[in-house]
């Protein structure tokens, strides 16, 4: 590879499908969601959350975006029910945004893009804000314990499901999506901390970390599923 994948014109997500095909595979994600076309299953049960025990270890700055890492040696906290016929262990959680409020989520709602619905603050990411500038460029990584999930999460558990990929390489076709419907909302100045972090790595050239999102992609006949009517 003459270049590592990223974000870059260069090297960005129209590149990607060259070290990996599998980027114009069936089950890609994201996607967007059109809400009138997505059915209600009654079958879809209610999503169990159980991140009560969780345990957060530390804060990575991948390069690509940063990682909150938890230890999963356990089903201390996992998530199941749902459209999951198994337990799934929470083993870290990620953003992706852009370089201003309009872009920056991966999925879209009936093609409207959302920088993480921008509002008031979310008292429970100030935690991860305010730990931000200690992990600035990329391998940079910093202890991070004590942390709750759960708020990250809206206050309801509605959600649209479908067979999807992850949206970075390798771009695995190995992802049942879970997109909730309700947004949680953050504040101009949580993001604004977001974009100060770096892509590059301490010593080169600053590149800020902006716009880590890869577009929608085609659903290829693939059908999302709604919780609620």
């Amino acid at each position: 590879m003459s270049h590592h994948w990223g974000y870059d014109p260069d090297n960005g997500p129209e590149h990607w499908h060259k070290d990996f095909p599998i980027a114009k595979g069936n089950r890609q994600s994201p996607v967007d969601i059109d809400t009138k076309a997505a059915a209600h299953d009654p079958k879809l049960k209610p999503l169990s959350i159980c991140y009560e025990q969780a345990t957060s270890k530390r804060i990575v700055n991948n390069g690509h975006a940063f990682n909150v890492e938890f230890d999963d040696s356990q089903d201390t906290a996992v998530l199941k029910e749902g459209p999951l016929a198994d337990t799934y262990r929470l083993i870290q959680f990620h953003f992706h945004w852009g370089s201003c409020d309009g872009q920056g989520s991966e999925h879209t709602v009936d093609k409207k893009k959302y920088s993480a619905e921008v509002g008031d603050a979310k008292p429970g990411l100030q935690k991860v804000v305010d730990v931000l500038a200690s992990i600035k460029t990329k391998g940079k990584s910093a202890a991070f314990t004590d942390f709750d999930p759960r708020g990250l999460l809206p206050s309801s558990l509605d959600y649209w499901t479908y067979p999807g990929s992850l949206t970075t390489p390798p771009l695995l076709e190995c992802v049942t999506w879970i997109v909730l419907r309700e947004p949680i909302s953050v504040s101009s100045e949580q993001m604004t901390k977001f974009r100060q972090l770096s892509f590059s790595g301490e010593g080169e050239a600053e590149k800020p970390m902006v716009d880590n999102w890869r577009p929608a992609q085609p659903l290829k006949g693939r059908q999302v599923r709604a919780s609620f009517q």
